[in-house]
This record gives C-alpha cells, sequence and structure tokens, in this order.
C-alpha cells in the first residue's frame, strides 16, 4: 500500500509545476495637473481649449489627413446616435455555408468504427486494393458508404461497432498480441467473452511485464495514444538485480541514447527505502524501452510492473482482472 501511494504522489508531482502568468500592471490615473495632449509624434500637442482655434485645427487636420490618406471627411459616413458609424450600403452580408445532406458517411471512417484501424490506416487500405463495397474494389478515397451498402475486408464483411473501453491489470506469462501462430497464451484469453465487440491491445507489454493495459476498438484513439508525437504518459515500477548507483540514476535522467534513438525520460527517482527499486516516467513508445535503458548500464530488470497509462490506473483492479471505463475517463482521454 506504501509503494501504491509512493506512485501516486510521483504522478501527481510532474503536474504540480505550473508557471503562473504575472498580474498585469495596472494603469495609473493621470494627475489631475498634467496636461492631456494628442498626436503621435515624439513632441506631443498640448490641446487647445479656445474654441477659435479649435475649429481651425480641425480644418488643418482634415487637409491634412486628406492629403495624407486619401480620405475625403465629406463622404464618410454619418455618424449614429451612439456615435458608432452608419452601415455601409456595399457591405456584402455573410452567407453561412452550405452543408452537404450526402447519406452515408467516408468509408475510411466506416472502416475505422468498425476496429480495424485509425482512419489514416484505412486510407492506406483502401489505396492498396484490398477493400470492397458490393464486391467491387475501391481505391477512392472520399468514397461514402450507404446504408445498404456492403464492406469487406480480409475477407470478412465489416460491421461498424459502437466503441468500447477496456482495462487490465494484465499478468505475467502472456503476450500481447491478438493472435500468436505458436499458440501462446495471449491476453485475448484473459478478455474472453468480455463484449461481443472487437477489440484489440494499445500498445505492447512484454510477456513478463505487468500493469496497466488497455483494450479498445477506437482506431483513431489507438493511434493517437501510441504515436510519438502524442505519446501518453507511462509510469513503470522498475525491480533491479543490483543496488543501482547515484551516477547511473543521474545519467538515465538526462536521456539514453538506445540503438534506434534517444530516449527522454520525464524523471526517474528510487523508491523510498529500496536501492534497487525505481520509479521512471516516460512517454517514449519504443520496443522493450525500459529494459533495454537499465541494460545499457549493466543492470538486469528482474520484475518491471506500469502503474500508470495515459493516466489510467490500476487502483481496485486485481493481476489477471479487467473493467469497462467510466465516461468521465472516456472524456479525459478523448481530449488528449
Amino acid at each position: 500500500m506504501q509503494r501504491y501511494d509512493f506512485f501516486c504522489t510521483f504522478a501527481k508531482k510532474i503536474s504540480m509545476y505550473k508557471k503562473s502568468t504575472p498580474a498585469q500592471k495596472e494603469k495609473k490615473p493621470l494627475s489631475k495637473g498634467r496636461k492631456h495632449t494628442v498626436g503621435t509624434g515624439s513632441k506631443p500637442v498640448a490641446r487647445r481649449k479656445q474654441a477659435g482655434s479649435a475649429g481651425a485645427d480641425a480644418q488643418h487636420v482634415h487637409a491634412s489627413d486628406k492629403k495624407r490618406h486619401g480620405t475625403d471627411y465629406k463622404s464618410a459616413p454619418a455618424k449614429t446616435r451612439q456615435g458608432q458609424s452608419a452601415p455601409n450600403k456595399n457591405f456584402k452580408k455573410r452567407v453561412p455555408r452550405k452543408v452537404s445532406t450526402a447519406e452515408g458517411i467516408r468509408l475510411n471512417k466506416y472502416i475505422a468504427n468498425a476496429g480495424i484501424c485509425s482512419r489514416r490506416e484505412a486510407d492506406t487500405l483502401i489505396e492498396s486494393g484490398v477493400v470492397r463495397i458490393n464486391g467491387v474494389i475501391c481505391t477512392q478515397l472520399g468514397t461514402r458508404v450507404m446504408p445498404n451498402d456492403k464492406v469487406e475486408f480480409g475477407g470478412e464483411t465489416l460491421v461498424s461497432e459502437k466503441k468500447v473501453y477496456l482495462l487490465m491489470n494484465k499478468p505475467k506469462g502472456y503476450i500481447t498480441t491478438t493472435d500468436d501462430p505458436q499458440e501462446r497464451k495471449t491476453v485475448m484469453h484473459l478478455i474472453d467473452g468480455a463484449c461481443k465487440e472487437r477489440i484489440y491491445p494499445v500498445g505492447r507489454l512484454d510477456r513478463q511485464t505487468t500493469g496497466v493495459l488497455l483494450f479498445t476498438n477506437d482506431g483513431d484513439m489507438a493511434k493517437r495514444l501510441t504515436h510519438p508525437s502524442h505519446g501518453a504518459r507511462k509510469i513503470y515500477h522498475v525491480t533491479l538485480d543490483k543496488n543501482i548507483t547515484k551516477a547511473d540514476l543521474r545519467d538515465i535522467a538526462q536521456g539514453v541514447e538506445l540503438e534506434d534513438g534517444f530516449v527522454h525520460v520525464d524523471e526517474v527517482n528510487l523508491i523510498v527505502g529500496t536501492k534497487n527499486e525505481i520509479g521512471i516516467q516516460l512517454h517514449s513508445g519504443m520496443n522493450r524501452v525500459v529494459r533495454r535503458i537499465f541494460e545499457k548500464f549493466d543492470y538486469k530488470v528482474t520484475k518491471l510492473d506500469r502503474v500508470l497509462f495515459a493516466e489510467l490506473t490500476k487502483k481496485d483492479l486485481s493481476r489477471g482482472h479487467w473493467r469497462f471505463l467510466t465516461d468521465k475517463e472516456v472524456s479525459f482521454l478523448k481530449m488528449k
């Protein structure tokens, strides 16, 4: 329980540092003895109080403005009672854009709603000629699917499904895949019969890694959560085969260069009361990234548990069990 409280504190720690915007400086009122000035030049011109000179100045200003800007004050729009300009007769009223009333939905959206992939990936499938509508191969992007159309992919008829979001506390010994040719145990066996919709895991946890794993048939959301530029926040509880040095911990915090790229580490800390257990936060989606980070410093990860993914935790969820996300959790994920 103490370790769980540590990770809750660890997860919140990052979001505490918000820069407060400096208060705007209040403008000081003009003192009574100070002369009001007009003009934009380097030397302000005192406002004249006499009516006669004011009229002469007005003529001078009108003439200079007309010469400088080509403005004829006689042709300027008249003022209304409220001091606003009268409406321009030549002004064209904005016409609202016409909304298309075409039936059906775009083919890429239909494929994404069926839980096959994201819309962008669906465009690739369409262009490659593996999608059929009513038995005819369709390669035209933007094609619309009508209510009575039959869409096929991979020899199967696609059906638009409602979105399902399921969270699991993954146990050891299960592979994160929808199908394994070697017939090993997969995470799909643990959610068998959970829903009639076809859902699949978002991202991967290797066979010996435990913790938070999300399933959905929302292709767009899955793509967004796993894309490098929008990668979801992840926190892992790492147990090593030996104590880690402060120097190595400091070097890891600066980021690590791996074979397939540089990994930015958001935060890394020792768990209180231990010398070989670490909490690490990052956004990277590289394969086996946590294990490879510590392997580079000659440490072997003996236990790896993901305690947070996209702000979702395994609280009150036993190992090997799952639950559906609440509406509030789904709304939060859609805002990411």
